[in-house]
């Protein structure tokens, strides 16, 4: 799912406005939560099931939700402008060293400590890493001075911070709030945000930037999206889930658009790319069973 969402979010964002588009991935996420907001806190309708949204209205657990918000936001901000102007073929690579950021970010905050597979894991993945950068080279795009390349690192560091984060609010060793608690009034959030930076920032100077244009892949950003979130927040949920894991299995996307850039969107210099992404899929796998 998380593959899909990246694909059509890359689809979404050529030659177009990234603002809009963000805020209406927001807006639709928020329109597929909102209704078990109401009927959660209205009525039986969704007592017992899976998406049923807990009573979480006071500001003890809000806050906590807001600056969930306010994290993951930032990442897409960064990530949304990153991914319109670089290839997906080097994106999913990037984003799926990750998982590496959220190990030793584990290690630092909640005592995970690292074997010899996770290590060896680590190190190939810094090593593609700069192998990355050698392939991209041959696009024309500097690692060391491209400005987007900058924001995708800077959206990955806020989307690992930001998954230890979520152990934090929804491990039963954390603040173990629910986890429907968490999605459905994150997002709604994150539209407010962006809808406030929709009329403050993009509508006044709209006329001076890339018009925005309406694309049918951009409604099922969100679908493919909140699929993706529920089942990685669903998983955080069970007692004793490492992180570190869970954010392995999750960055296992990059499989699927790197497919799409090199099928559906053409995408050059594929081999070299191939062999990155390689590096970045063994070092996942030491991950894994390290972590067994």
């Amino acid at each position: 799912m998380l593959g899909f969402y990246d694909s059509l979010k890359k689809n979404s964002l050529r030659d177009n406005a990234v603002i809009p588009v963000l805020f209406l991935n927001t807006l639709f996420c928020s329109l597929v939560f909102l209704p078990m907001i109401i009927v959660s806190n209205s009525g039986t309708g969704l007592d017992g099931s899976i998406f049923k949204v807990s009573e979480g209205w006071e500001w003890a657990e809000q806050k906590w939700i807001v600056l969930k918000s306010c994290i993951v936001l930032s990442s897409w901000l960064l990530g949304y402008f990153a991914m319109k102007h670089l290839p997906l073929t080097i994106v999913g690579p990037i984003n799926a060293t990750r998982p590496v950021m959220v190990l030793v970010g584990a290690m630092l905050v909640f005592g995970e400590r690292l074997n010899l597979y996770q290590w060896i894991g680590v190190l190939l993945a810094v090593v593609s890493f700069f192998l990355m950068g050698r392939s991209s080279r041959k696009e024309g795009i500097d690692f060391k001075h491209d400005i987007w390349v900058y924001a995708l690192v800077g959206a990955a560091l806020l989307g690992a911070a930001s998954g230890l984060y979520d152990k934090f609010l929804m491990n039963p060793e954390g603040l173990a709030l629910d986890k429907m608690l968490v999605q459905s009034w994150y997002n709604l959030y994150q539209c407010t945000m962006m809808g406030l930076m929709m009329v403050l920032l993009w509508w006044p100077t709209r006329g001076k930037t890339t018009p925005f244009t309406w694309k049918w892949s951009i409604p099922f950003i969100s679908v493919f999206l909140c699929i993706a979130d529920f089942v990685y927040f669903y998983a955080l949920s069970v007692p004793d889930a490492m992180i570190s894991v869970v954010s392995m299995v999750r960055r296992g996307s990059v499989i699927v658009s790197f497919l799409f850039g090199a099928l559906v969107f053409k995408e050059k210099n594929l081999r070299s790319k191939a062999f990155d992404l390689g590096l970045v899929l063994l070092g996942m796998i030491f991950l894994y069973f390290g972590s067994k």
